[in-house]
Order: structure tokens, then C-alpha cells, then sequence
């Protein structure tokens, strides 16, 4: 019997999923992309059919209903939710799935609109819900979170008996010729980037301020690059998941550009998440800077450069000091060619795509609440390689870095 696939959201990550469902329609048989501007998903429809051949249905919905996200998954009879919508609708959409029944999938996790902050308290606290209805959900079905737990779970799997410490590395050396512009909603990259940094280590987390902590990492294929300790989702999970971990801190990199640009709105106040009175008009000042910046959705066309996104770990195997990097590399071009666009989408929407793939064709399969790196990797990464996102793994000798300094 053929399978049903509902995916809410239609950003550029939101259309990266619905070209690669298309792209194995096998699996996901009949399938609807829904958003509250339904001219985004008639047009992802358009050129999905275009490239591909596939018909993709589209509808209407607010996310941030429950009724209406209810109606929605009863009228398409959907088998699962892929939800690439924002993060702040991660709750009404598993509500919804718990209501109907149905499996559910995200690539980020849930962030309350009024606090710069997220964590997967919320959304692990519906695990006994959705083990009641004999449903599962998968949490951060992206690359980082995502692919980058998945190899965690592959290092601690073939390579250590014990992972000592763990850093995530994500590296976008593309240029998009705007002076300035965010890879993906405004809104949660600034919130990310301008909140305080977390790491963990020796079984506590450590706050830093934000940027307070830069190393310059060698990138294959890329180079050296400024990289920054942020808080990121998926090292909540891996702490609880990696056997041995004593440390474990995620990267990222940023152009002095960018960071010149962010620190100016941030001193005007441009960041800022609260209302503000202007000419008796009440707005958010994000809010209002995300209608001046250029769609994320847009960019596609004018990027040029890779990706680089992978983990360095250190540990314990059979007694000896081993290291080794894990790492994907990616071409903004070729990304674009292939579903138009970006590889920032492209990276994010191929892993929700396998996600949602391996949960329909029963090797990931679960009642309840899990991250990634719960279940067993091999099948993910095989996936990876042929779906688009192919991945390499370096070993190293155990005093070998890929640091130049710090």
C-alpha cells in the first residue's frame, strides 16, 4: 500500500525536502507540502514537477494551530510528518501527530519565541505520549543536529570503546555576494549566533560569552578558517548517548564581515526579541530585520564555495590513544543545480529526507521520543552516500590536530 507524506514548511530547506521525497517517490508515495503562504509551496510543486517529474499536492496551514495542523493530517492521511517549519512550532506539530497518530520528524530543535534559548526538555517530555499511541518521533533529523550525531554514534559503533572528546566543526565558506545575509531564517541563525556559548565538560556545561572563544581549524578542501564555540542542540543529547565523553564543544565559522555586521545590530538593538513601540505600532525588532535581509530561500542562485561539516573525536580503542575526523563536503553550486538550492538547505533537508525514509521502510523504528544517534548508524550513512551527501573519515595518529592554533 502506497505510503502518504505530509511535509510542513516551505523555506529552502523546505523545498530541498520535497525534491529529494520526489527523488525517491517509492518510498514516499503521495505527497503534500503545506505552509501558510501557499504561493512558496506551489511553487517548490512547480519545479519539483518540472525537474523531476513528480506531482507533489500542496495546502494551507497554520502551524501554530493544533486544529488546523489536526485537519490537515487527517485530510491528507499522512503516514508521516516531516516538520521544516520554524522551531518554534515543534510542540503543536507532535501535538498534532499524537493526536492523529502519526510519526514525526524535525531537523531542529523546539525554540520558545519569547526566549533565546532551546533545548529538547519539552519535546523529550512527550515520549510517554507518543509511545501511548505506538508512534515515533525523530528529533534534529538535519546535519548538525543530525548527521553530525549520526557520526558520533558511527565513531563509538567501529572506531572507540571509549570517545574521550568530541568537537563538532561546521564550516559554509561560500559567498553569496550580499554584504551582508543569513543561510537560514534570520531569525534563529542571529538568535544562535548572538546567544551566550555552552560546552560541556567533566559532566557540567560551562557558559561563555558569545564569540569568547575562537580557534582556527583546518578545513579539507577549504582551508584555515576563524572558528567560533557556540551552544549547539545535539551536544544535549550526545552527552547522554556517547560512552566515556569528557568534553565535547561545536565550531563554527564566521567572516569578520559578518560578525562586524551582527555586532552593529546587536548595539542598536536590532537583535532584540521583545516588542517595541513604533509610531504607535508595537513590533519585534528581529522580526523587523528578517523582512530587510534577503530571503535564505534566495541565495541559491549567487552561491559559490563548500561546505564543511564533521566531528573530531578522540578516545580509547582496545587500550590506545586514537583520533579521527569524520566530515562531508559539499558545493553550493552543485546543490543548486541538482534542487536549487543552497547547500546550507541541501545539507539540512537530504538527512530529514533519510530520516523520514528509514522510519517508513521500518530500519529506524521506535515508540517514543529519540535523537539520532540512538539508532544504529550503518543504514543512515549508506543512505548518505548515495543520496547526495557522500562522507569521508581521516584516521590520525593520537597526537594529531587539525588546529593550527588557538
Amino acid at each position: 500500500m502506497s505510503k502518504k507524506t505530509l511535509i510542513i514548511g516551505a523555506g529552502g530547506v523546505g523545498n530541498v525536502v520535497a525534491f529529494k521525497c520526489a527523488m525517491n517517490s517509492k518510498t514516499f508515495g503521495n505527497i503534500t507540502l503545506a505552509s501558510r503562504t501557499i504561493s512558496k509551496c506551489i511553487s517548490i510543486a512547480t519545479n519539483v514537477k518540472k525537474k523531476t517529474g513528480v506531482e507533489i499536492n500542496t495546502a494551507t496551514v497554520d502551524a501554530d494551530s493544533v486544529p488546523q495542523l489536526t485537519e490537515l493530517i487527517a485530510n491528507t492521511g499522512a503516514d508521516i510528518v516531516i516538520n521544516v517549519a520554524l522551531p518554534y512550532q515543534d510542540l503543536t506539530i507532535m501535538d498534532a501527530c499524537i493526536e492523529c497518530g502519526v510519526d514525526y520528524l524535525d531537523t531542529a530543535n523546539y525554540e520558545h519565541p519569547d526566549t533565546a534559548k532551546f533545548e529538547y526538555k519539552e519535546q523529550w517530555a512527550k515520549n510517554e505520549e507518543f509511545k501511548k499511541e505506538n508512534i515515533m518521533g525523530l528529533l534534529g533529523s538535519g546535519f548538525d543536529p543530525g548527521v553530525t550525531n549520526v557520526f558520533c554514534a558511527y565513531a563509538q559503533k567501529h572506531y572507540f570503546d571509549e570517545i574521550h572528546t568530541i568537537d563538532i566543526l561546521d564550516c559554509n565558506d561560500g559567498d553569496h555576494g550580499y554584504p551582508f545575509a543569513t543561510n537560514f531564517n534570520p531569525e534563529i541563525n542571529l538568535r544562535e549566533v548572538s546567544a551566550k556559548g555552552r560546552y560541556w565538560e567533566d559532566g557540567k556545561w560551562i557558559e561563555t560569552e558569545p564569540m569568547e572563544i575562537k580557534q582556527i581549524w583546518d578545513y579539507p578542501e577549504i582551508g584555515a578558517k576563524d572558528s567560533y564555540l557556540l551552544y549547539h542542540e545535539e551536544m544535549e543529547s550526545l552527552v547522554k548517548h556517547i560512552k566515556g565523553l569528557k568534553r565535547i564543544r561545536f565550531f563554527m565559522t564566521f567572516g569578520q564581515s559578518y560578525l562586524t555586521h551582527m555586532k552593529c545590530l546587536e548595539n542598536v538593538g536590532m537583535l532584540g526579541i521583545k516588542e517595541v513601540e513604533h509610531k504607535g505600532a508595537k513590533i519585534i525588532p528581529m522580526e523587523f530585520l528578517a523582512t530587510l535581509l534577503p530571503d535564505p530561500a534566495s541565495l541559491g542562485p549567487h552561491t559559490k564555495g563548500k561546505t564543511n561539516i564533521g566531528i573530531f573525536a578522540k578516545g580509547l580503542k582496545d587500550g590506545k590513544e586514537k583520533s579521527i575526523y569524520i566530515y562531508q563536503i559539499s558545493d553550493h553550486e552543485k546543490c543548486y543545480e541538482e534542487v536549487m538550492s543552497q547547500a546550507v538547505s541541501y545539507t539540512t533537508g537530504v538527512p530529514a529526507m533519510i530520516g523520514a525514509k528509514l522510519i517508513l521502510e521500518g530500519k529506524w523504528r521506535g515508540h517514543g521520543v529519540f535523537n539520532m544517534e540512538e539508532f544504529d548508524p550503518d543504514p543512515f550513512l549508506e543512505e548518505l552516500k548515495v543520496q547526495g551527501l557522500p562522507w569521508k573519515i581521516m584516521e590520525l595518529k593520537a597526537d594529531e590536530d587539525l588546529r593550527i592554533y588557538t
